[in-house]
Order: structure tokens, then sequence, then C-alpha cells
């Protein structure tokens, strides 16, 4: 074993945290989980937590193939959690075959964890298009650009497209492309996670059922 490699593993072995930053008991919680997300997110805002929006996003195809990346939370209500991307990107193919979909926004400073499961839809194309002018420029260009998860032959042909693209739409406004837009996940399950002493967690899961929204507390 390398170096490097027999470093990694020590760490991996023996690293251990202690989590003592705060509980969780259901009392304190409120009754509709979209709420309780926007509470936990105002305080990952107020701790200046570095991309609190950033979210971890799973999607699987028609075979049950899983992928994961990290995506951005871009508005949240009681319809569910927005994200907007590349519908020809590898997610947005695994969501046309298999619209089951989770999210987790992880906040270490503060031991928090959000788990969220669901089916996911696409957005209207007027709230795509609402999103997409409040893009900067040049991110509305580069969903032009890109042809997102397709195989390139260099960082070049990225730069060569990029210019070909500011000329096309020299002094007008950059359209919405066809294949970008925005998605929603409508939560089924939520659950919040308090990192607690001795990996005794404490677990606190909202279940949709009949429309209702049920709180009960898991085992860690």
């Amino acid at each position: 074993m390398s170096q490097i490699h027999h470093r990694v593993h020590h760490f991996i072995k023996t690293s251990r945290k202690e989590y003592r930053a705060g509980v969780l008991n259901a009392e304190d919680l409120d009754a509709d989980p979209i709420l309780q997300f926007g509470n936990w997110m105002d305080e990952a805002i107020d701790a200046q937590v570095d991309e609190p929006h950033a979210m971890t996003l799973a999607t699987a195809n028609r075979s049950g193939e899983v992928s994961a990346r990290v995506a951005l939370l871009r508005r949240v209500d009681n319809r569910g959690f927005a994200f907007f991307t590349n519908y020809e990107s590898r997610k947005g193919r695994d969501l046309a075959e298999n619209p089951n979909a989770a999210l987790v926004f992880h906040w270490p400073s503060l031991e928090r964890q959000v788990r969220i499961t669901g089916k996911v839809f696409k957005t209207e194309a007027a709230e795509s298009d609402e999103y997409f002018r409040d893009r900067p420029r040049s991110h509305q260009l580069s969903a032009w650009v890109s042809h997102q998860s397709q195989p390139i032959p260099d960082r070049h042909e990225l730069n060569r497209v990029m210019r070909e693209m500011e000329h096309r739409f020299l002094n007008q406004d950059v359209p919405r492309p066809a294949y970008w837009g925005g998605y929603i996940l409508r939560p089924e399950v939520i659950e919040f996670w308090q990192g607690r002493p001795n990996r005794l967690h404490d677990r606190l899961c909202y279940r949709r059922i009949n429309s209702q929204w049920i709180l009960e507390r898991l085992s860690p």
C-alpha cells in the first residue's frame, strides 16, 4: 500500500466526531415539513453555511442504475423542491424513465441533514422561462453551449461554441433552449436529522399519508 493510500486508509478508519451542536424534539417542529425546512434553511443561511441550497440529487433509470450529483435548490413552496437543468442530461434521461428521486441537504457546521424522497415532474414552460430570464447572461449562454453529460473532444470546444453563441445572440435577449427547464420534486417523505453524541442521533420523519403529514421518530 502506497504512503498516500496508507494515510487515507488510516484517516478513514480512525476518524471520529462527536456531534453536540443541538437536539431535535418533535414538539419543536412545525406541523408542515415544508415550513420546517424553511426554518432550517434560514438557520443555515444565518450560520453562513457555504452554499446551504446545495443538495445531492439521486436518480435512477428504468433498469435501476443509480446516479447522484450535487445540484442547487432554486425554489421551495407547497408544491415541493425545484431545480433547473438540461432535460437531456443524465439526470434528465433518468427522470424521463423513472420519476422517483431523492434529495439530501447536509449542513456539517450545524450537524444537520435533511433527506427527501418523492416523485419529480417538470415545471410549466412559463416558470422555466421566468427563471431563465433571471439567470446571468453568461449562464444563459452556457445552457446553449453545453450538451450536458455528452462527450466532448476537449475544453477548447466549449470555448469555441461559447464564442459562437455570444455572436449568435449579440445585442439580443438569450431565449431559453427547449431542452432546458425546471423540475419539482413533490415530497412523500422528509426526514430531519440532528447529530447527537454516541451516534444516538435524532431522526424525525414526516410521511405523507392521504394528503396529511404524519410525524414519527426513527431509531438512529
